[in-house]
C-alpha cells in the first residue's frame, strides 16, 4: 500500500514531490508516548509560525499572484532530496516509522517558516493522506535497480507486442486501505488535538493525469518514439486507453467523495501553491468535483517529439482530462516554446512550467500577463560546495528582467544534493527574495 501525499516533499524518504511513499501497514499505525511528546512540541512551533502576520501576508500574496495581479515575483524553494542534508538523522528524535514520517513533515514546515526565507505559506493544517495501492493497468513493468540508494532503475516494458499485449490493458485499478487510512487519521487527531487542524486529504490527480508517463512505462520510451512511424494507430489506442482510464478514475473519485479542494496553500502542478478565490465553482455544495479544483498534466517524456507529433499523438488525450478542472497547470521539465501554440489550448490554463531548458525570452512573449510564468532555475547550481553567488544573482536578475512583464514565480526544486550544505538553499532564497523585492509590484 502507498500513501499519496499532499504537497512538497512529504515522507520519510524525502524524495521528489509527488513520489509515492511506500511501506505503511495497519501495524505501523501506532505511536509511542515518547514520540507523541516530540510531535506535539513540533506542532506547537508550527502553529506559532502559521499565525504570524508574515504567513497571512504570504497567503494573500499567492492569492493575488494566482489571480494574475501584478505582484513582485513569488519565491518558493523545495530542496526535495536535499532535505536529507538539512534535516539529518542526528536531528530526528522519534523512533516509530509513522512518527518519524510526521516528524519530518513538521520539521520541514518549521525550517520553511524559520530559516528558508522564501514565500511558502505555513499553515496550521496537518493533512493525512489516503493509503492506497498503486494503479494497476492489467500488466506490470519489471524494474531493475542499480542497488544504490536513490540510484537509477531500468525496466522491462510489459507491452512487447501490441496485438498480443494491448488487450490486457485495463484500469487503472486501485484499492484504498481504509484500516491504515482511518487509523492514521484518528491517531493524528489524538496527537495534535488542540494544536493543529487535522484533515483527511489526498491529491490523487497530481501525479496521475499525464498520459505519456504510463505509456512509457507500459510500452517503453524508445518504443514510443519508433511507434509513431511503425505502429501509429496502436500507439494512439494505448494513449486513448490510458486517457479513458484516468477519466474513469476521476469519475470514481468524484462519485465517492474522495477529492479534496486545493484552492488553499496546497501545492499544485509542478510548482506553486493553489491559493485562490476563483475556486471552487459558484454552484459548489460541499462535495468536491474536478471543476472545483486545480488540475495538472505534462508530457516531459515526449520532449524529443516535434510539435506536430505532440499535437497529433499527445494533446488529444490530455485535453479531455484537463477540460474537467476549474483551473489548470501544464508542464514540468520539458521546454514548451515550440509546442506552446498547442499547449495554450488547454482549458482554463493558468500556471505554465518554464524549466531551466526553456527559452525564457520566447516564453515571456508567449505568457505575458495572461498566465503564471513558473520559472525554475537550474538546481545544479546548488549541488556544489563552492558556489559563485555573484553569478547566481546575475542570472536571476537577468531572467527577472526578461520576464518583467509577466506574472512570475521563481521555484528552486528538483535538487538531489546540496553538497551537505543547508546554507545553499537559505542563501539562494535570500538572494532571490532581494531580487524579487528589487522588481517591486
Amino acid at each position: 500500500m502507498n500513501d499519496y501525499g499532499n504537497g512538497p516533499s512529504t515522507g520519510l524518504d524525502q524524495t521528489a514531490i509527488g513520489k509515492i511513499i511506500t511501506g505503511f501497514t495497519p501495524e505501523d499505525v501506532e505511536i509511542s508516548a515518547g514520540d507523541r511528546v516530540v510531535l506535539r512540541a513540533l506542532a506547537e512551533r508550527v502553529v506559532i509560525i502559521a499565525e504570524t502576520p508574515e504567513m497571512n501576508e504570504g497567503r494573500d500574496l499567492w492569492r493575488r499572484h494566482n489571480s494574475l495581479e501584478k505582484t513582485r515575483p513569488v519565491i518558493f524553494c523545495d530542496p526535495e532530496n536535499g532535505w536529507n542534508e538539512i534535516i539529518t538523522e542526528a536531528q530526528m528524535k522519534c523512533v516509530g516509522k509513522l512518527a518519524r514520517r510526521w516528524e519530518m513533515d513538521l520539521r520541514k514546515e518549521i525550517f520553511w517558516g524559520e530559516a528558508m526565507g522564501d514565500d511558502k505559506p505555513v499553515t496550521r493544517f496537518f493533512d493525512v493522506p489516503y493509503t492506497v495501492s498503486p494503479d494497476y493497468w492489467g500488466v506490470e513493468a519489471v524494474y531493475h535497480s542499480s542497488g544504490q540508494s536513490d540510484g537509477a532503475r531500468s525496466w522491462d516494458a510489459p507491452i512487447e507486442d501490441y496485438e498480443r499485449d494491448l488487450p490486457k490493458i485495463r484500469g487503472p485499478e486501485f484499492e484504498i486501505d481504509w484500516v491504515t487510512t482511518n487509523g492514521s487519521l484518528e491517531l493524528a487527531r489524538q496527537i495534535f488535538s488542540g494544536i493543529l487542524d487535522v484533515r483527511l486529504k489526498g491529491t490523487w490527480w497530481w501525479w496521475s493525469l499525464g498520459v505519456t508517463l504510463p505509456a512509457a512505462t507500459l510500452r517503453g520510451l524508445r518504443n514510443i518514439f519508433t511507434d509513431v512511424f511503425d505502429h501509429p494507430e496502436e500507439l494512439k489506442s494505448l494513449l486513448s486507453m490510458i486517457s479513458n482510464g484516468h477519466m474513469r478514475k476521476l469519475d470514481f473519485l468524484e462519485r465517492s467523495g474522495l477529492l479534496s479542494l486545493n484552492n488553499d496553500a496546497t501545492y499544485v502542478g509542478s510548482g506553486g501553491f493553489g491559493v485562490t478565490d476563483e475556486l471552487p465553482g459558484i454552484d459548489f455544495n460541499g462535495k468536491v468535483r474536478c471543476r472545483d479544483m486545480w488540475g495538472f498534466t505534462d508530457s516531459q517524456e515526449t520532449v524529443c517529439m516535434s510539435p506536430e507529433m505532440y499535437e497529433e499523438y499527445v494533446f488529444p488525450y490530455e485535453k479531455p482530462l484537463m477540460d474537467r478542472f476549474g483551473l489548470t497547470c501544464y508542464g514540468c521539465c520539458e521546454p514548451l516554446e515550440s509546442r506552446w501554440h498547442v499547449v495554450k489550448r488547454h482549458h482554463n490554463l493558468r500556471r505554465v512550467s518554464c524549466s531551466p531548458w526553456a527559452d525564457y525570452r520566447k516564453m515571456a512573449e508567449n505568457l505575458s500577463q495572461d498566465y503564471v510564468f513558473s520559472m525554475k532555475p537550474n538546481p545544479a547550481a546548488l549541488a556544489v560546495s563552492d558556489i559563485n553567488w555573484e553569478r547566481i544573482r546575475a542570472e536571476l536578475r537577468r531572467d527577472l528582467d526578461v520576464t518583467r512583464g509577466c506574472v512570475v514565480e521563481v521555484l528552486m526544486k528538483d535538487n538531489h544534493t546540496l553538497a551537505c550544505r543547508p546554507e545553499n538553499v537559505t542563501e539562494w532564497c535570500r538572494i532571490a527574495k532581494e531580487e524579487s523585492l528589487r522588481m517591486g509590484e
